[in-house]
């Protein structure tokens, strides 16, 4: 376990948009929903933020939540998330994310121990999907589980609000009132999601992961999904 005389540090600096976890190569389908012309201004970003935070409470918390109880599980956890995501841009997002944020974690802390989860990743070839990853590592650094569940649902909400930005849609002050705005759902989908087993995720936003799946068929693209 990473070893910080005061906790609120190092969620700061996971936090802190400078943190290379790989979160902003990503638009969580934004791009390709702004492209399918279902957003179109700041009232449809907001909206668009509040659904996905939403949904990450009922799709992606619950993988967060086991995985922060317990690693053991860590392998069925993956192939469940695998399952669950068949839309193959959110799939190969999930893939992705996982070894920045290891790697990250790692690099950024080198008194905790997450060699051990790395190399079990690798060695049993998992595929290392975000959701169940982000609950073991935050785990291993000694965040407890509340403020890792926040975590998670708060770089949600910030990824949508920095994509939008970059694409044009709103204005830096106006993502820092977004990220505000949305922020106020977050403790309400803790709790109403913070007791659902991994095997009760569901897909409550069709048509974002829906647009999302066009996203490699878009004519051109700052983000990877």
């Amino acid at each position: 376990m990473c070893v910080v005389k005061d906790m609120n540090y190092l969620i700061w600096q996971l936090v802190d948009s400078g943190f290379p976890s790989g979160g902003f190569t990503h638009s969580g389908g934004l791009e390709a929903t702004v492209h399918q012309g279902q957003v179109t201004d700041a009232a449809g970003v907001c909206a668009f933020a509040r659904q996905a935070i939403a949904h990450a409470g009922r799709s992606a918390l619950p993988l967060v939540t086991a995985a922060h109880h317990s690693a053991s599980g860590l392998g069925d956890l993956d192939e469940l998330c695998d399952a669950f995501l068949i839309n193959p841009i959110a799939n190969r997002a999930s893939r992705a994310q996982w070894r920045a944020l290891v790697t990250s974690s790692a690099r950024s802390f080198p008194d905790s121990d997450l060699g051990p989860l790395e190399t079990r990743v690798r060695r049993e070839q998992l595929c290392g999907h975000y959701y169940p990853v982000f609950g073991a590592v935050l785990n291993v650094l000694g965040v407890d589980l509340l403020e890792t569940q926040r975590l998670f649902l708060f770089l949600t909400g910030r990824c949508v609000a920095s994509s939008a930005v970059r694409l044009g849609l709103i204005g830096a002050y106006d993502a820092q009132e977004l990220q505000t705005i949305v922020s106020r759902d977050i403790d309400v989908v803790i709790a109403k999601c913070e007791r659902l087993q991994p095997l009760d995720i569901a897909q409550t936003a069709p048509l974002i992961d829906l647009c999302q799946s066009t996203h490699d068929r878009l004519y051109s693209r700052l983000f990877q999904s």
